[in-house]
């Protein structure tokens, strides 16, 4: 079998990133911000702990160029690797399996586990994730200054995985007929749809889940289909949650309201104090509003972030013994603070934009969520936004709220008309919902919100989609157990098969189940 060493003269020689963690007594980020968790939208591969969970994966290192769009930029860092040859058949046919990583660290365990690692099993592949720039381990820069993230797109990580590709074939002696699949989820979705399209010629086909493939600054469809998703449970639960947003407005009008609420949401400082400061508002709504939007979009994943499900906070919703909608909804606020071990809830944006501002590889925000704001500031926009005053969740924070971050935290030119030609430059480039590639599976689940933004229904036999009803966000690549719906066993059934066409037929396997 392959065995790839280590490099330690490659070792990265910048301060580590701490191992993200959910743990903020009051963190100002929050766990759940711009459709992102805290620790990515991917996160770990099982919330079941397993023995593969235990198995050490050593850290490896490659040197990669700091800008490849500038040839006379000879300047390099070290990117972080993990490598899986334990099914490895090392022969001219046996296809390499490489999971892009995303706007978060690089996950080991997902390197024995989740759907990827059980296709391996069967083909005979080599497994491989690479980190991206920017994230975990992965520091290309001295710290994560507005001028240094100018190093960060989507663009640059794909020569990154171009780069690598390349140099690991003529490195490692790997035959010619030797196929390399992309896999990805969410954001590495549109990445792994995308290295097909920009390097055909060294990604045979890609796995695309739950990617979003249309840019667009504001994303008003996101909070459609989380409300859509909570009435399939039970439609009086989107009435319910209507009914406490209102109640919530109502409250502000008045100082006895206002400290209601402080009781109720255990808010960190007194809403008097920023009842004329509307960021602050805004702010606060989107955090109520985050609350449901967070459990939509992992709802019943076998993953570490689907510990409460739509089911539990719509009956939570129903519950009138409780009290009123608005005491309800400060109920489900409670279910979230605990979740992430947060003690209040703080909303003052001020203090969001001054941890969002720290440029330390050392902070809060460098565990992601300022690398994340910063790519949709300058490339996709994505923003969940509600500015209809009579819709569910209000219209406190529309898509001017989260333009100002973006001129707050980076730069006062990434106005809406920066931010409008920015997107229109990505969907440009990538192709948007009209993707020239072929040989890239787009897979989708209905409960998803980022479906909205994605390929779920085939225009033609050669960008084939498979949409799960039923299931949320990158639910088919978590690993496998019995209790999975059926569609969702079916979906991967399919993949497995769509992997077989990919791979003419290399390696006989059973039915994945």
């Amino acid at each position: 079998m392959l065995r790839i060493p280590n490099n330690p003269k490659g070792y990265c020689l910048l301060p580590l990133l701490l191992l993200a963690c959910l743990i903020a007594q009051s963190s100002s980020l929050g766990s759940f911000r711009l459709g992102r968790h805290v620790n990515g939208f991917l996160g770990g591969p099982s919330k079941i702990a397993t023995l593969q969970q235990s198995m050490d994966v050593e850290d490896l290192w490659f040197e990669q160029r700091l800008d490849h769009l500038q040839p006379d930029d000879t300047r390099t860092w070290q990117q972080r690797y993990f490598v899986n040859d334990a099914f490895y058949r090392n022969d001219s046919h046996a296809p390499v399996f490489l999971m892009i990583g995303g706007e978060g660290e690089a996950t080991k365990k997902w390197m024995h586990e989740g759907a990827w690692v059980r296709y391996a099993e069967h083909f005979g592949a080599l497994c491989i994730q690479l980190e991206h720039r920017f994230y975990g381990k992965s520091h290309p820069t001295s710290d994560l200054s507005t001028s240094n993230l100018a190093y960060l797109s989507s663009e640059q990580a794909l020569a990154d995985l171009a780069n690598f590709v390349t140099t690991m074939k003529t490195k490692y002696n790997m035959d010619a007929k030797q196929k390399w699949i992309a896999f990805g989820g969410s954001y590495p979705g549109s990445l792994a749809a995308w290295a097909r399209e920009k390097y055909p010629h060294l990604i045979d086909g890609s796995i695309s889940s739950s990617g979003p493939l249309l840019a667009q600054v504001d994303f008003s469809q996101y909070f459609e289909v989380v409300k859509s998703s909570l009435a399939s449970y039970k439609p009086e639960c989107v009435e319910a949650v209507t009914r406490g947003i209102a109640q919530v407005e109502i409250l502000l009008k008045h100082m006895i309201g206002q400290r209601n609420l402080d009781e109720k949401f255990k808010t960190c400082t007194p809403l008097k104090d920023s009842i004329e400061n509307q960021l602050d508002i805004s702010n606060l709504f989107e955090n109520i509003a985050g609350n449901f939007a967070g459990v939509v979009q992992y709802n019943k994943d076998n993953s570490p972030h689907a510990n409460i499900t739509i089911d539990e906070i719509c009956d939570v919703m129903l519950n009138t013994t409780m009290g009123p909608p608005v005491t309800r909804l400060a109920a489900v606020n409670d279910m979230l603070l605990k979740q992430s071990e947060s003690k209040c809830l703080d909303y003052k944006y001020e203090k969001m934009i001054a941890d969002m501002k720290n440029v330390s590889w050392d902070s809060e925000a460098a565990k992601g969520m300022r690398q994340w704001t910063y790519q949709t500031c300058t490339e996709f926009g994505f923003y969940q936004t509600s500015e209809n005053k009579s819709d569910t969740f209000g219209d406190r924070f529309g898509v001017d709220f989260f333009i100002r971050q973006c001129m707050d935290i980076f730069s006062e030119r990434m106005d809406g008309k920066f931010l409008e030609q920015a997107v229109a430059q990505t969907n440009k480039y990538y192709g948007a919902l009209k993707p020239a590639t072929t040989q890239v599976l787009y897979v989708h689940g209905s409960i998803d919100p980022w479906h909205a933004l994605g390929l779920y229904v085939s225009p033609n036999a050669n960008t084939p989609t498979i949409y799960i009803e039923g299931t949320a966000h990158c639910a088919n690549m978590y690993e496998p157990v019995n209790s999975d719906p059926p569609q969702l066993k079916a979906a991967r059934n399919k993949i497995l098969k769509y992997l077989a066409k990919l791979l003419d037929g290399y390696a006989s396997f059973a039915s994945f189940t």
